[in-house]
């Protein structure tokens, strides 16, 4: 290549974007809305040379026509990474580049950066690469067995193909049968769920000062940062984040974005220039993270006055062909496969086994809605049996506060779902619907609808399988005009988490919040507050906020006591009331005195999480700081001639303690309730031998505006948190995990018979007519 290059070209970005670009010390100042508008001169675009075969042995790769190529300036292979060529994850199992052996279609092989993302497409088109077939499986239950292909590497696995086996054991479920007057059994398949975040996985990786600074749509710079710094084989200290404008996450942003930055890290400081890695919608659909595909079996059995006796689950999660975050996915399944109810005796055996597909990862629910499927329709079937109301059945069984969860986890606090259930019941008007339904089901000749109830409890935070992640902390900085800047480290990517952090600020430092300004997250400049995951932003980060903020505000008042030489004032938001003086003091005058008279004008607050513990052998102990509780209800309306469903009605009651913010809440769970509908009605992606078959947003349908129910109310029942700021605990997650299962139940009491398998699409509901005509 020339020594000359010219700058990076591309359209202009859309109104109301910024771009950033370096200035004359090539330095990036300002900031950015998206990854994909950031232009750097001589910036070079990658792509990655992917596998074609589930699971092989690479016997030759050729890149020489691909290094010929004039727009090409360098490739790179496992032989150009100068640190260790694994993203270390939650175990080391993954590598960056595939060396030897591929294990799904769509992994890394190799890598080039070409002078536009055009050339880069057409250079990657010319690797030769030889492959020598190896067997393959596809099913968990078969990867599972003694004499399957074998996949798994042994550092990620327990043994074989099983990456986790995981267990909880209460009681003695033989003894809980027999007490049961009524026992109901089921088994439940569901598939792959797609993220489809606004804007696809994208990073732009910056050699500069001897290390490297990564520009990207992300949730977690913090792993980002030891990703690229382990496989540049660089000190932490090198190694900066900065995190771009990010349109949602829902998980597939939390692991993902670790492999992309290395990889444009690698080229980047082969070729010592700014390296661009933005993948197109199909590549991300096809290669990137999931939700893990699930098989569950479950027994449930009850006395003949509802009261449940015993619970004994079998769960097989799709992992795909490295661990990345199975483990922690599955023991979160684990945990809520009960569901929110009192069952005195619990047989729970959870698996996540390696197959060659793509690796599963992190998704708004994190291995809790496959069970809940199960469990929710285990008590709309025990309900029928019983001859008892869906809502009735729950309610006698429901968590309460000084109850005992199936792990042995006494609950001693905010503990609404009891609440939850009755404001559901209200909302919906549930004696009157169901009457309404039958109505229209009896008038009705080619239409049919159905009522579906859903109870969830959500374990806030990262719980006892990653305690040493449950910290969080923040730094807050009177500004010499009084305005306030606000650091931390975990992420907005939608969720509201600016706005509410920014409140929590303002009402510790009793100021009003628009006066608090939010610092874009740079690993360099914000503290490690853990990963932005499991619903714990405004429950951790607002704890370290508030922490913060009332050190800051003790400053603040010190230095008025000082400016004035009186111990006593009133305040009245930005304003202070001082004895004796003819006007108010506005806080500017107090923040320019702080200034000249050189005192500390920023604060730092930290926290961790209440203490959990957790014994793996018997899967008993408290295993989260606190819960979250919903009750949902759903009124679906069915096509008898086309199977299409369309959800009419919709009414979501949620315990998540203190709410912030009411409207960024209700657009949590209207969010959730649209995610929870696709889930169960339409997000089908097929795949065969390993391979999406059709990855794009023509074949694989995410709700629409016309999609949500005319009908939709949202309240909360707060029941507050003593650890949590101003009471608040989690919310995020929970509306996806109760929505779909109310919309599962609803399918099944529209069409006679139980739905079995996600999603259910219009060719199974017609199926499920069929059967129960």
């Amino acid at each position: 290549m020339a020594d000359e290059v010219r700058a990076a070209q591309r359209p202009g970005p859309a109104v109301g974007a910024s771009v950033l670009r370096p200035d004359a010390e090539g330095k990036v100042r300002g900031e950015a809305r998206y990854a994909d508008d950031l232009t750097f001169a001589g910036m070079l675009h990658a792509k990655v040379i992917r596998s074609a075969r589930s699971h092989a042995q690479v016997v030759s790769l050729d890149l020489s026509a691909v290094e010929a190529h004039p727009e090409v300036a360098c490739v790179a292979t496992p032989h150009d990474i100068s640190g260790e060529n694994i993203v270390p994850v939650i175990y080391r199992d993954m590598p960056l580049l595939a060396a030897d052996v591929v294990r799904y279609v769509g992994e890394p092989i190799a890598l080039l950066a070409a002078d536009t993302r055009e050339a880069a497409e057409s250079a990657a088109g010319k690797a030769r690469i030889e492959y020598a077939d190896l067997p393959a499986v596809f099913d968990p239950r078969e990867a599972a067995r003694p004499r399957s292909p074998q996949v798994a590497l042994p550092v990620g696995a327990e043994t074989g193909n099983v990456f986790n086996h995981m267990v909880i054991r209460t009681g003695d479920v033989g003894q809980g049968f027999a007490e049961a007057a009524v026992i109901v059994e089921g088994e439940y398949e569901v598939g792959y769920q797609e993220h489809a975040y606004l804007e696809p996985q994208g990073v732009i990786a910056v050699p500069e000062d001897g290390g490297m600074t990564v520009y990207g749509t992300l949730q977690c710079p913090f792993y980002v940062q030891n990703a690229v710094a382990n496989v540049l084989g660089l000190p932490m200290a090198k190694v900066r984040i900065v995190q771009t404008a990010t349109g949602g996450g829902f998980g597939g942003k939390e692991d993902v974005p670790s492999h992309l930055a290395a990889m444009a890290a690698v080229l980047a400081w082969k070729a010592r220039r700014p390296v661009k890695l933005v993948l197109d919608r199909a590549e991300d659909i096809a290669t990137t993270s999931k939700r893990h595909p699930g098989f569950i079996r479950y027994r449930t059995g009850a006395k003949r006055d509802g009261t449940l006796t015993a619970a004994e689950v079998e769960f097989y999660y799709n992992a795909g062909a490295y661990q990345t975050l199975s483990s922690a996915v599955l023991w979160r399944g684990l945990v809520h496969a009960p569901g929110p109810y009192r069952i005195p005796h619990v047989k729970v055996d959870a698996y996540s086994v390696a197959t060659n597909t793509v690796p599963c990862g992190a998704f708004r629910g994190f291995g809790s809605p496959q069970v809940i499927f199960a469990h929710e329709s285990q008590m709309d079937e025990l309900a029928q049996r019983l001859g008892m109301d869906p809502f009735a059945l729950r309610e006698k069984n429901a968590l309460r506060e000084g109850d005992a969860t199936a792990t042995g986890q006494v609950l001693a606090e905010s503990v609404g779902l009891g609440a939850c259930i009755e404001k559901a019941r209200d909302l919906c008007r549930w004696t009157d619907r169901q009457r309404e339904v039958a109505q229209f089901n009896k008038r009705e000749r080619f239409k049919r609808r159905g009522l579906g109830v859903s109870t969830v409890m959500y374990g806030v935070g990262m719980g006892a399988k990653a305690p040493i992640l449950e910290k969080a902390g923040a730094y807050l900085k009177l500004e010499a005009d009084g305005s306030v800047t606000l650091a931390v480290g975990t992420t907005e990517m939608g969720q509201g988490a600016t706005t509410v952090l920014s409140q929590i600020a303002a009402e510790g430092l009793g100021l009003p919040v628009g006066l608090v300004q939010v610092a874009p997250v740079d690993s360099s400049r914000v503290p490690d507050s853990g990963p932005t995951v499991a619903s714990r932003t405004t429950t951790i980060q607002g704890m370290a906020v508030l922490d913060a903020a009332k050190k800051l505000r003790t400053k603040i008042e010190d230095a008025v006591r000082n400016m004035f030489a009186c111990p006593e004032f009133t305040v009245e938001g930005r304003l202070f009331c001082i004895p004796g003086e003819p006007r108010k003091v506005d806080l500017s005058e107090v923040a320019r005195w702080m200034w000249t008279h050189n005192r500390d004008m920023g604060t730092t607050g930290w926290v961790e999480g209440s203490p959990v513990d957790w014994d793996a052998a018997t899967g008993q102990g408290n295993a989260y700081f606190v819960y979250a509780y919903a009750c949902h209800v759903a009124l679906v309306e069915v096509d008898l001639l086309t199977g299409e469903t369309h959800v009419a009605g919709f009414w979501a009651g949620h315990d998540s303690g203190r709410i912030v913010n009411p409207a960024t809440a209700r657009g949590q769970v209207a969010g959730g309730i649209a995610q929870g509908i696709g889930y169960a009605l339409t997000e089908e992606l097929a795949s065969r031998d390993g391979r999406i078959l059709a990855p794009s947003f023509t074949a694989y349908h995410i709700p629409t505006a016309p999609d949500m129910p005319e009908e939709l109310e949202i309240a909360f029942v707060e029941a507050p948190y003593s650890g949590g700021p101003f009471g608040a605990k989690g919310l995020g997650e929970v509306p996806l995990m109760a929505s779909h299962a109310a919309v599962a139940n609803a399918v099944s009491a529209a069409a006679g018979t139980r739905l079995r398998v996600y999603p259910a699409i219009p060719e199974r509901v017609l199926d499920l007519m069929a059967a129960s005509a």
